[in-house]
């Protein structure tokens, strides 16, 4: 398989210093290690990223790389690669950053539960101004049958024989540059370091049932689209009794009829007729707070914007309140009645500007000219 050049996938140029290695690697490793980013193949992202800090890392390696590639043998870059077998140490090197003295936890150890993540639209009044609501939600709950043990009741999962309840095993490898030692999950076990001999037959060993329940959400004031709410405690249960996940809700704002928000302003297009625009007017103009009256001098152009202070969005964190943006749009007539094409042409004369109207008839043409016009 071909790999991407180890300096492409940290971001780097050839000839970045040790420095810049390390920061790229640290920024890159937490943005994808599979205990922090749940998507779909940030595993393999972040295996392909500590392979490439491995060798830019280590002088040595980084030497043969930048002379050979990926394809020098004595390197092992290649067919196999490091990382390739597995003897990269890849978590070893990012619990040397972020913490963890080994390379797995004890699988014995209790752990927090997954999070979970709720997609939920709402209108756009309730994000302007929150709203209680409830949801339901698919929840992982503990097995009443076996108590979360995934076991038959009446027995008790067996330690492991083949990792002695460690959850890994140590394989040593030796390679040109000495024997090293690879730590890998118990194929036995898979890492959980004891074997269900028989299963729940409740939850077939998973210690856990899907069901579904319903929990109370209070949707923030100024929420917008896109943002999300961390409710704590609501994820997928803990593992030999760890604390429970967290429910992220993501926001989704339906568009309105006629508002449009920006951040925590709003706009409204107001449509003035020609003679108000012209002559000035005093309307009523409707708000998410409700209807305010507004003067439209005497002159407005179509695209002029007033604002109505604090009639816009309030912040959901609390920086005040937004403004409401009146944005005014000029409409021109498309249906005139005989009496009213008469009175702009005298609007029309008196303003010096007599428009040559399309479609008059070649009749009406030939009278204005007998007239003089």
């Amino acid at each position: 398989m071909n790999k991407r050049d180890y300096y492409e996938v940290l971001g780097l140029q050839k000839g970045a210093s040790k420095e810049e290695i390390k920061k790229a690697y640290r920024k890159l490793s937490k943005q994808y290690h599979p205990d922090i980013n749940k998507e779909q193949g940030a595993d393999e992202k972040f295996k392909e990223i500590a392979e490439a800090y491995e060798v830019l890392s280590d002088e040595q390696k980084r030497a043969r790389y930048d002379q050979f590639g990926h394809e020098d043998p004595s390197a092992g870059f290649g067919g196999g690669g490091f990382g390739g077998n597995g003897f990269g140490g890849f978590e070893d090197i990012f619990s040397s950053f972020f913490g963890g003295g080994g390379r797995r936890q004890d699988p014995n150890a209790p752990r927090k539960g997954d999070d979970l993540q709720y997609r939920m639209n709402i209108n756009f009044e309730d994000a302007v101004f929150g709203k209680e609501t409830e949801i339901e939600i698919p929840n992982e709950e503990k097995c009443d049958t076996c108590n979360g043990s995934g076991a038959k009741p009446g027995t008790t999962p067996q330690t492991c024989s083949q990792c002695n309840g460690a959850g890994q095993i140590n394989q040593t490898v030796d390679t040109p540059f000495g024997r090293m030692v690879n730590k890998r999950s118990c194929p036995s076990c898979r890492g959980a370091g004891k074997i269900i001999v028989e299963k729940c037959t409740t939850c077939r060993g998973a210690g856990t049932v899907q069901k579904r329940k319903k929990i109370k959400v209070t949707i923030p004031a100024g929420v917008d689209d896109g943002q999300q709410l961390r409710v704590a405690g609501q994820g997928e249960p803990g593992i030999n009794g760890g604390p429970a996940g967290d429910l992220y809700i993501v926001f989704s704002v339906r568009n309105h009829e006629y508002f449009e928000r920006d951040g925590d302003d709003i706009y409204y297009e107001l449509k003035l007729t020609f003679p108000q625009a012209a002559l000035g007017d005093e309307i009523e103009v409707p708000t998410v707070h409700g209807k305010v009256k507004l003067k439209i001098p005497a002159g407005t152009q179509s695209g002029a914007q007033f604002r109505i202070k604090d009639k816009g969005v309030k912040n959901v964190h609390g920086y005040g309140t937004g403004h409401q943006y009146v944005v005014v749009k000029v409409m021109t007539p498309t249906k005139l009645t005989e009496k009213q094409k008469q009175l702009l042409r005298d609007f029309a004369e008196i303003s010096g500007d007599i428009p040559e109207e399309h479609g008059s008839s070649l009749l009406d043409k030939i009278k204005k000219k007998l007239k003089g016009e």
